[in-house]
């Protein structure tokens, strides 16, 4: 039992060390790490504007960290194969579950960001997320038991939590363009205010008024 826990915990703190120090790359600050049975989440200061490439590479660094944590074990503990493959999996794929904010989900937003405005794919992410929920619930209906219980009641409140910051994170993302004077080379024109894209500058179409990216947000944010 007790090198279980030490396997778990080896496998989690490489995973999110794998995140921090590719954070660290990118100028994002630690704000907090939350570790849980089969993962964790790590929270840093990063701006909303930062290129959707740099976020990816910060997401899929925990995963690719945690393979190279995987086959050290083995090397170190050949013994406990089975265990070390077992709860590694397990990690894995819970983690690359399509629900956020885990890893999965967070990898599948900022895919849809692309080509979707942030509210778009954050709402499209969150909808998955709770389909994704609601398979698992039934997948396992017959063979329900505690840990996954308290696993999807913790998975829906932070999806509860994250949805609700949906505005907050928003005006968040416009303000840092407003304040920081961002620019980008992709050019989008886009139907009012509430469509903003990541990593492009925008021209919004106002009831067939259009303005810049820069003159509509002076506006929303001239007394600031």
């Amino acid at each position: 039992m007790y090198n279980v826990f030490i396997i778990i915990t080896i496998l989690i703190l490489i995973h999110e060390l794998g995140h921090f120090l590719f954070a660290k790359i990118f100028k994002a600050k630690l704000d907090k790490i939350i570790i849980y049975p089969l993962g964790g989440i790590s929270k840093f200061k990063l701006s909303l504007n930062i290129s959707i490439k740099k976020e990816l590479i910060i997401v899929l660094a925990g995963p690719i960290f945690q393979f190279f944590a995987y086959y050290l074990l083995l090397l170190i503990w050949p013994r406990y194969e089975h265990i070390i493959k077992v709860y590694h999996y397990s990690i894995l794929v819970f983690n690359l579950l399509p629900i956020y904010p885990l890893d999965g989900g967070k990898i599948i937003n900022l895919l849809f960001s692309i080509n979707l405005s942030y509210k778009q794919s954050f709402k499209l992410t969150i909808i998955i997320s709770y389909i994704t929920i609601l398979f698992l619930i039934v997948l396992n209906y017959k063979n329900i038991y505690l840990n996954l219980v308290i696993m999807i009641i913790f998975l829906v409140y932070k999806l509860i939590s994250e949805q609700k910051k949906l505005n907050y994170l928003y005006n968040k993302l416009l303000l840092e363009r407003y304040m920081n004077k961002l620019k980008f080379k992709k050019k989008i024109i886009i139907k009012n205010g509430n469509n903003f894209h990541r990593n492009k500058q925008q021209l919004i179409n106002d009831n067939g008024s259009y303005y810049l990216e820069s003159e509509y947000l002076e506006k929303k944010y001239k007394k600031i």
